[in-house]
């Protein structure tokens, strides 16, 4: 159960790392700083966990460049702490005209395991660089340096690209991708746009835009379609919910609360 909310992070974000083959076009901006998104994690009819991702209020910088905060937050219910206790944090600084990260970061506590993490991304040298708190020294490890591709995503950055893609561009059945760089290696993901359909959340039912990420066979999502995400089919592009069919049943994750859209 190592990084258990690498599951919230994947159903939420691997779509996220979108964009139309030779089209680097993009719809207007979709958020705005103080947007507030809150969801609810179900694994089953259990509750299992709660995230909020949030766009910090202030505007920072990194590389030189003006970036929104982005944070991720997520944690277990009180109910499911005696199986695993989580409290995550997902973060990054994205640049606020390309769209692109300038640095990510990551504190993860689940159980026993502990991690914290810096990611320094350099586009022009198309470099990562890589730092990890080593917690019996109290520092930083040595940084380890990555070739990427210009433009690459992080999974937090690679969610509000997708909020920012021209959906009208595309017919269902489309197949669409880039790559992202997590951890030590870089993906590259593909998702199939399915259309718009109506989807039930637990703050009604809503309009939306339906994708797929495309799964590689592994032991944790039953089947290449294993994941079915529902944006709002309105300016804002927020997800209203994500479904996933585990081997060890069937994950739900709903949107419960919304503030400070944009639209």
């Amino acid at each position: 159960m190592k990084n258990f909310f690498w599951l919230f992070a994947l159903l939420c974000f691997l779509p996220g790392f979108i964009q139309k083959e030779n089209n680097k076009a993009f719809a207007t901006k979709a958020f705005t700083t103080g947007e507030k998104l809150e969801y609810r994690v179900h694994y089953g009819f259990i509750t299992a966990g709660e995230a909020v991702i949030s766009v910090d209020s202030k505007i920072y910088e990194r590389n030189g460049r003006p970036c929104y905060k982005i944070n991720v937050f997520g944690k277990s219910t009180p109910g499911f702490d005696i199986i695993l206790r989580i409290r995550d944090n997902w973060g990054s600084f994205l640049d606020t005209t390309h769209l692109i990260p300038h640095q990510s970061y990551r504190t993860i506590e689940e159980g026993r395991y502990r991690k914290n993490e810096i990611v320094d991304f350099n586009h022009k040298e198309r470099e990562a660089e890589v730092k990890v708190w080593d917690r019996k020294k109290k520092a930083y490890k040595e940084p380890k340096n990555y070739r990427v591709p210009s433009g690459v995503q992080d999974l937090v950055s690679g969610y509000y690209f997708l909020r920012n893609i021209d959906y009208s561009r595309l017919r269902p059945g489309d197949k669409i991708g880039v790559k992202a760089f997590f951890e030590d290696s870089l993906y590259n993901f593909k998702v199939k746009y399915l259309g718009k359909e109506m989807v039930e959340t637990k703050l009604g039912e809503f309009r939306a835009i339906k994708l797929s990420p495309i799964m590689p066979e592994n032991q944790l999502f039953d089947g290449e379609n294993s994941i079915r995400v529902w944006l709002s089919d309105d300016p804002n592009k927020i997800p209203l919910k994500i479904e996933a069919d585990m081997f060890v049943g069937s994950v739900e994750i709903d949107i419960k609360k919304y503030s400070g859209l944009k639209y």
